[in-house]
């Protein structure tokens, strides 16, 4: 019996040792992983975060200084109106109720960026003369916005065309029936706009039932400086 009762106490003391020994492992491992973790967060909050910027109009890039930034997009079909963004407002959409089928123009100032008048004009079944009274009287320093939906072209007669190219338009003698057409230009430009897209009503590669896809343009304006 005393032997039998040694020999329980020594399995009773090693047993203890043994879960002593695992639990200090186990424990000092848990110690060492949260004292790195630890570590790294208190580096991590010390790096400083780069917070990205948005670009005027939503644009890929920043323009620089002495440029005005804008995007425009064409009408969808005859579903969903155009849009024009200059300086980061919006100047002309379906939300302003400021847009309707055909021609949707903006006039602005060039040094200011100055929104000096909107107008939009049916070409389908409109009259072509209210926009050359709009268009007309423009003066020097005056940029023109043009965005079209769904027909831009059925009223559009000559002299009003040869206008838009006078204003830097290399597509304006061209444009032809529910095509979609983006151009910025101004008057008294010397040289033909780069900011200019087309896109031809074409049966055979119309994305909508009759008209083409939308088209999406932006950009920087060089400011005009007196």
């Amino acid at each position: 019996m005393r032997w039998t009762g040694i020999i329980r106490m020594a399995v009773i003391l090693l047993t203890l040792l043994s879960m002593w020994y695992f639990a200090e492992t186990i424990f000092a491992t848990k110690w060492k992983a949260n004292s790195l973790r630890s570590i790294f967060d208190n580096r991590a909050e010390q790096v400083p975060v780069k917070v990205k910027t948005r670009s005027k109009c939503g644009n890929e890039k920043e323009c620089p200084d002495n440029y005005f930034a804008f995007k425009m997009i064409s009408g969808a079909a005859n579903v969903v109106g155009p849009s024009i963004c200059l300086e980061d407002k919006i100047i002309m959409s379906g939300v302003k109720n400021n847009i309707g089928r055909g021609l949707n123009i903006a006039l602005v100032n060039a040094s200011t960026a100055e929104v000096l008048s909107t107008g939009h004009y049916d070409m389908y079944s409109g009259d072509i003369k209210e926009v050359k009274k709009f268009l007309e009287p423009m003066k020097e320093g005056t940029l023109v916005f043009v965005a079209t939906y769904d027909d831009p072209a059925t009223k559009l007669d000559a002299p009003t065309r040869e206008l838009f190219s006078s204003f830097g338009s290399s597509i304006a003698k061209k444009l032809g029936f529910r095509d979609g057409w983006l151009f910025v230009g101004g008057k008294g430009i010397k040289n033909k706009s780069p900011f200019e897209q087309h896109i031809k009503n074409n049966k055979e590669t119309n994305k909508y039932d009759g008209w083409p896809e939308v088209l999406e343009m932006d950009g920087c304006i060089p400011k005009k400086m007196d």
